[in-house]
């Protein structure tokens, strides 16, 4: 039961970055372009983790197979949830200028945008929590990764919601939540699969890869290109470089 706490607990300190990203933004006005290099910068760490920790875990326990298939399916999952939130309110959650549309042009446009924050984050949750099954050890780039990409999702994210009129308090409940949500994912993903086959978890971390590579593609690199342009390159690459030196120190 340690175990699970502990996943848990460490899924709840990842999407805790999301709360002090929003406090960051609320107490002190970060330039957008500064928001957009940590986007960008979040970007490529979460590259390399997928790269080093969830597609290389997968391909070792059960070959190509399952990691193409799942991670197929992890972006088309995630994609076509995507879509379907963009349509309701959602596409912009990650924007930190006036792109959000605010509850009076577009109602329930608020809870599309808790959806898709809660869809971006439980596959980087669940990976945290499989990754100390069997007395593994906890994937530190991985939770690294996923603490730093959240930090700019919620100053931008938070920024966009003040801009289009939601509430400190609405801001604040939303990632107060997802956070909550994000540790209770890890500890579901250690209590449920906890049994499952080698073939089985590298089916389930090439979804997460998968939906995680989508995520970035879909919202992260927008959002850094349209403040910082061909910085965005640049700053991706010194992201992924230190999170391949964190994974093997």
């Amino acid at each position: 039961m340690a175990g699970a706490w502990a996943a848990g607990g460490w899924g709840l300190f990842a999407g805790a970055a999301l709360l002090v990203g929003a406090a960051v933004g609320s107490s002190v006005r970060v330039p957008p372009r500064l928001i957009a290099l940590v986007m960008a910068f979040g970007s490529g760490v979460l590259m390399a983790a997928v790269s080093f920790e969830l597609i290389a875990e997968a391909y070792e326990r059960s070959g190509m197979p399952p990691v193409v298939v799942g991670s197929v399916l992890g972006a088309a999952v995630y994609s076509g949830a995507n879509a379907l939130l963009a349509r309701h309110g959602a596409r912009h959650r990650k924007r930190s200028g006036r792109q959000q549309p605010s509850e009076a042009d577009e109602p329930g446009s608020g809870n599309a945008i808790a959806l898709g924050a809660l869809l971006d984050g439980v596959p980087e949750s669940v990976v945290i929590g499989t990754s100390l099954l069997g007395g593994g050890q906890l994937g530190v780039a991985t939770v690294g990764a996923v603490f730093i990409s959240n930090l700019p999702e919620g100053l931008a994210s938070s920024a966009g919601m003040r801009e289009a009129g939601r509430s400190r308090r609405y801001v604040f409940t939303l990632w107060g939540g997802i956070a909550v949500l994000s540790g209770l994912a890890a500890l579901a993903g250690y209590v449920l699969l906890g049994g499952a086959s080698d073939r089985v978890m590298a089916v389930i971390t090439a979804v997460a890869a998968g939906a995680i590579l989508a995520m970035i593609a879909d919202t992260m690199i927008p959002e850094a290109y349209g403040r910082v342009h061909l910085l965005t390159g640049l700053v991706t690459v010194v992201g992924f470089l230190s999170a391949f030196a964190l994974s093997h120190l």
